[in-house]
Order: structure tokens, then C-alpha cells, then sequence
């Protein structure tokens, strides 16, 4: 159970690197709000994840406060960019029906 978290953390933060990378490379408006909707995504979870091996790494009342925080923003972030991320994969998907 240890080393789960801090892979995901990992990976996640590589992933919302690789999303941010991605933004600067598209010229289309829809793929770069759907990659920015996918590094929120990974922000997230790296965010949440983060909260919960503080709290378990430590313990302690104050990095239990610091780790409901933590992932009451990263669940938000999460949300939020799965939410857009969808949107803007439909609306790419409805303006290109051939692709």
C-alpha cells in the first residue's frame, strides 16, 4: 500500500506535464481546451493523491486537516476536468463526424 500512492502521484504529474506539452503544440482551439481538460484531470489526482499520503504518512491531526483539503481540491479539480474533457471530445467529435 506504500508505494501505490506515490506511483500515482508520479504519473499523474508526468501526465499533467505531458497534457500541458500537448496545449502548446495543438493549433486546434477544441483539442487544446480538451488537453487542458485532461491536465485538470491529472492535476487532480495528483492533488488528491498527494492529500492522501500525507494523512497516511504522517498521521497526524494536522496532516489530517492539510489531507481533507487536499483532496476536497483535487476531487473538485477532478471533476471539473473530466466534466470539460468530455464536453470538448463530443463537440470535436460532432464538428468532425468523418474522424
Amino acid at each position: 500500500m506504500g508505494v501505490i500512492f506515490p506511483i500515482l502521484i508520479v504519473v499523474s504529474i508526468v501526465l499533467y506535464i505531458y497534457y500541458k506539452v500537448a496545449i502548446l503544440k495543438s493549433k486546434d482551439i477544441l483539442t487544446q481546451k480538451y488537453f487542458n481538460g485532461r491536465a485538470h484531470s491529472c492535476l487532480g489526482i495528483f492533488i488528491l493523491t498527494f492529500g492522501i499520503n500525507q494523512y497516511l504518512s504522517y498521521q497526524t491531526k494536522i496532516s489530517l486537516i492539510v489531507g481533507i483539503v487536499f483532496i476536497l481540491i483535487g476531487g473538485a479539480q477532478l471533476i471539473h476536468g473530466f466534466k470539460v474533457a468530455k464536453h470538448y471530445k463530443n463537440e470535436w467529435r460532432r464538428l468532425n463526424p468523418e474522424g
